[in-house]
């Protein structure tokens, strides 16, 4: 390791002239940096340079109260929400064809930490303003990360806020926040000072939970913000991205000669999953982690971490940010 774990200041981003195009955002100079990790999981690697170009990211992640007047004003129905096609589900129970989401739950005692269906249960009525399913609700959680949140629903907000979603580079430069080749968002140690700086799992899980409340995301905020002044960029909830999924960065990625400007990632093609061929749903990139990462599961609450979700499914610890392109010429466009 490298550097310490210290946050870099945040006056050192550097400023772009004129005030956000949206408010709550934060300019992101843009450059060259290390993407990836040799270290840890398989997809990460290899860790290899690339370069983006300066843009607008919120700061925080897009909240309960901002989806909700999303909704209000546009009358849109979150994939959560509608109504399943059995044809989409072969073998499916009939039980599970209706419209719901993905929650998590504790498990009784210790389990076999591959089999996630022991704590991840088909609820009928979750989605983004049920979030547990019928009976909950998000009257006391307008500050939460909205979740629940498939691709479409999140590309959707974006075009309605005049945004975009973040490529997975751009992600992840933000993340970093300045720190050259730090293990986390800000630093190279879980702890600061003694403290977390980032909402994830606090026992052992998915058994044990130290906190006072049960596993959930946590308003937005509540934890330091990195260098660029970005908050909640690992753990709370992961955030989707506009690239497609591979199963590694390109094997060449880290070719001295040809850094790539602003790369995208893979082609939907080669996005599915091979193990699971009766369901051909392209995925894409989300990252940051979330409540549920714990060392002994999933220690992706790192700015290099990244994982497949396929676009058609929103779990309760799914959510996203937006951002604002200066470039038009880089705009999303679908591979």
């Amino acid at each position: 390791m490298v550097r310490s774990s210290t946050l870099p200041n945040s006056s050192s981003q550097p400023k772009r002239s004129g005030r956000p195009p949206k408010p709550d955002m934060v300019w992101i100079a843009g450059g060259t940096f290390g993407m990836g990790s040799n270290d840890f999981y398989a997809e990460e690697k290899p860790l290899h340079r690339v370069t983006v170009d300066g843009f607008w990211m919120d700061k925080y992640q897009v909240t309960n109260q901002q989806f909700q007047k999303f909704v209000k004003e546009t009358g849109y129905v979150t994939v959560a929400e509608r109504p399943l096609n059995p044809a989409d589900y072969p073998g499916a129970p009939p039980e599970n064809l209706v419209p719901g989401s993905l929650v998590f739950h504790m498990t009784e005692g210790p389990v076999d930490l591959k089999k996630m269906n022991l704590w991840w249960n088909w609820i009928p009525g979750a989605c983004w303003r049920r979030p547990e399913g019928v009976g909950s609700s998000i009257k006391q959680k307008q500050k939460l990360p909205v979740v629940h949140i498939a691709y479409e629903d999140a590309e959707a907000y974006a075009q309605w806020a005049g945004k975009a979603l973040p490529t997975e580079a751009e992600w992840e430069f933000a993340a970093r926040g300045g720190l050259e080749n730090a293990v986390f968002a800000w630093g190279n140690e879980v702890l600061v000072q003694g403290k977390r700086m980032a909402n994830t799992w606090q026992g052992e899980f998915p058994w044990k939970y130290l906190k006072s409340h049960p596993p959930s995301p946590e308003a937005v905020g509540s934890y330091p913000p990195n260098g660029y002044g970005l908050y909640d960029m690992t753990g709370n909830a992961w955030e989707w991205t506009c690239d497609w999924y591979t199963s590694q960065h390109p094997e060449d990625a880290d070719k001295p000669c040809c850094i790539p400007n602003n790369p995208r990632g893979g082609s939907m093609e080669n996005s599915y999953d091979p193990s699971q061929p009766k369901f051909p749903v392209p995925r894409k990139v989300v990252k940051g982690g979330s409540y549920l990462c714990s060392p002994e599961y999933c220690e992706r609450y790192r700015p290099s971490a990244r994982r497949p979700q396929m676009v058609d499914t929103g779990m309760s610890h799914v959510g996203f940010r937006c951002v604002v392109r200066v470039d038009s010429q880089l705009q999303e466009s679908e591979n």
